[in-house]
């Protein structure tokens, strides 16, 4: 797998179409360089240059790129953001961005539709950290108290908490990684939570937390409910969930707000989070007046319900092409990939379990598979899975590290010796469709590394042990 250039060719086409709408224009004058007023050669040594510099990363394109969460852009995707670079639109009010703010509006009600919300409240970010953010915002003025999370939530809430001056509270997961709902009940009985943030795809391992079971605490005690989608949101469109899971994704509607990011399982190029709100009336928070920016239009600007103020429209044309090539909806090519993702996390998991010289963590439940190599103690699984996941990068394939809490894999490796409240274990992020084709490769790569290194620990022993005299 290369990188793609067989469609460079389409985007001077579609070029060509974009510069005849502005045909009515005076012409230029020319400008020095050469009839366009273009330095063609300067720019081409210096994007010569920008390519060599641009070598020194890891091929987050590659299916052996098993590590974090990066996924290739499709072509699409990239074709439309740089076609609307030509224009260069701002979508914080409809004056700097006119035809990608209404693509950004009817991108994001497609998004709201695979939840279940055709009234709703809602646009693009810089990422899911953003769009996280303004949830917790809008959430800390309509409910005000602590925010809660998993303790597996993304480390992000944290530091949005402190952000907004909110008191934050970590509360326990069990050892599927999810949010413990005894923990969560014992902190919403000792009153004060005004937020609960339940992850539906934690970064950690994937895990989901249970959804239905929260809403029945919600019913009880009040809170408004976040949900960070940020990387799980599109399994929804997945076909073969298990039934816990679909559980989960089925109530989405119910909660109060969600987050979603295009830029992970969605095709598109950083950044592009989504934030959305069930109650279009929460857009009252972001009332305000800016009479130097809102000129030509009466219409609702985009910019008065974000708290951001300029946003890439390129974003918002990226998302919508891609949505207008692959829709996302359940059955389409879109959904299907999601379920090779998720097939090949299932296949890496069955190996480890299969194999005695590694320790497999809980069964994955989108495309994130934990596991380690097998030690006698939890430091040395941590040693281990650290060379492992060096020498493979050494190697070219590139995996992951994730630090978990004893509390969580302690009841799936009972044998283990724990001289730590933490253990560092091998974590792989299996989100390209290709992954499916590739786990063998993958496997036979960490499986030799790890024959390799018990082979050479035992020359090593016994080479230090002390001759026996004759």
């Amino acid at each position: 797998m290369r990188l793609d250039t067989e469609t460079l060719p389409l985007l001077r086409e579609a070029l060509e179409r974009l510069e005849r709408g502005f045909d009515d224009l005076p012409d230029l004058p020319d400008l020095p360089g050469n009839s366009d007023g273009t330095d063609t050669e300067a720019i081409r040594r210096v994007l010569l240059e920008t390519a060599d510099r641009l070598r020194d990363n890891y091929p987050y394109f590659h299916p052996l790129y098993a590590g974090q969460m990066l996924k290739p852009p499709h072509p699409v995707a990239r074709l439309a953001y740089a076609l609307a670079m030509w224009i260069n639109p701002n979508n914080h009010a409809l004056d700097g961005g006119r035809a990608s703010s209404a693509m950004e509006k009817e991108a994001v009600a497609e998004l709201a539709t695979l939840f279940g919300w055709k009234e709703h409240l809602g646009h693009l970010t810089g990422g899911g950290t953003m769009a996280n953010f303004e949830a917790l915002w809008a959430a800390s003025r309509l409910s005000p108290g602590a925010i809660v999370a998993s303790e597996t939530a993304h480390y992000t809430h944290t530091r949005l908490s402190e952000v907004l001056g909110v008191e934050f509270r970590a509360i326990p997961a069990d050892d599927l990684g999810r949010m413990d709902m005894n923990a969560l009940e014992s902190a919403l009985a000792a009153g004060g939570v005004g937020t609960v943030v339940a992850t539906l795809g934690t970064t950690l391992s994937g895990s989901v937390d249970p959804l239905p079971a929260i809403l029945k605490l919600k019913e009880r005690y009040g809170f408004r409910l976040h949900l960070d989608m940020a990387y799980g949101g599109y399994f929804t469109l997945a076909s073969d969930l298990a039934p816990e899971t679909r559980a989960a994704y089925d109530r989405v509607a119910e909660a109060d707000s969600l987050v979603i990011d295009p830029h992970k399982h969605g095709l598109q190029p950083y950044g592009c989070g989504c934030i959305l709100y069930r109650d279009p009336a929460v857009g009252a928070l972001y009332r305000h007046d800016s009479p130097n920016t809102y000129f030509t239009s009466t219409e609702l600007h985009l910019g008065e319900i974000s708290l951001e103020c300029s946003r890439p429209g390129a974003s918002a044309v990226a998302l919508w092409a891609t949505h207008r090539l692959l829709p996302p909806r359940p059955g389409g090519e879109f959904a299907a990939g999601l379920d090779r993702g998720m097939r090949a996390a299932r296949d890496l998991h069955a190996r480890a379990v299969a194999d005695d010289r590694f320790l497999a963590g809980f069964h994955p439940e989108l495309d994130i598979v934990v596991f380690a190599p097998r030690a006698g103690s939890a430091s040395a699984v941590s040693a281990a899975s650290r060379r492992v996941f060096e020498e493979a990068g050494r190697r070219r394939l590139h995996l992951a590290v994730a630090v978990v809490p004893a509390a969580i894999m302690r009841p799936h490796w009972p044998d283990l010796d724990w001289d730590s409240d933490q253990v560092t274990c091998l974590r792989s992020v299996l989100m390209k469709p290709e992954h499916e084709d590739w786990v063998d490769r993958i496997w036979n790569m960490i499986t030799a590394i790890v024959s390799e290194s018990e082979s050479g620990t035992e020359s090593e022993t016994k080479s230090e042990m002390p001759h026996e005299s004759a």
